[in-house]
């Protein structure tokens, strides 16, 4: 059973940065999309970014484009998300996500697997 640990969340003031990290312990995601998704109550989980299993396609969300960078490390069965430049807005749970397929359009009902989630406070 494929499982997803999420790491990176916290506090940040508007403008920093924080980087999410989403591990696979020992399971390879190469072979799937993978993405990240965040959750504010009262709000539908959107998609925030996702690629591709050959990192040829990426998606991101029109409210995140060019401050947040989707990744991956294959050798360490782990993906991450960089976000900079971080706004009040970006408060939210962010949820690292796996798809089956090799491309995903970044729904959340296509997702098949999901982290717990990990807080992510921007406040100043």
């Amino acid at each position: 059973q494929l499982q997803l640990v999420e790491s990176g969340g916290g506090l940040a003031q508007p403008g920093g940065s924080l980087r999410l990290s989403c591990a696979a312990p020992g399971f390879s995601l190469d072979a799937y999309s993978i993405g990240w998704f965040r959750l504010v109550p009262g709000k539908e989980r959107e998609g925030v970014s996702c690629m591709s299993s050959s990192g040829g396609s990426t998606y991101y969300d029109d409210s995140v484009l060019g401050r947040f960078t989707i990744s991956r490390d294959s050798a360490k069965n782990t993906v991450y998300l960089h976000m900079n430049s971080l706004k009040p807005e970006d408060t939210a749970v962010y949820y690292c996500a796996v798809d089956h397929s090799s491309y995903t359009d970044c729904n959340y009902q296509d997702i098949d697997y999901w982290g717990r989630g990990t807080l992510v406070t921007v406040s100043g």
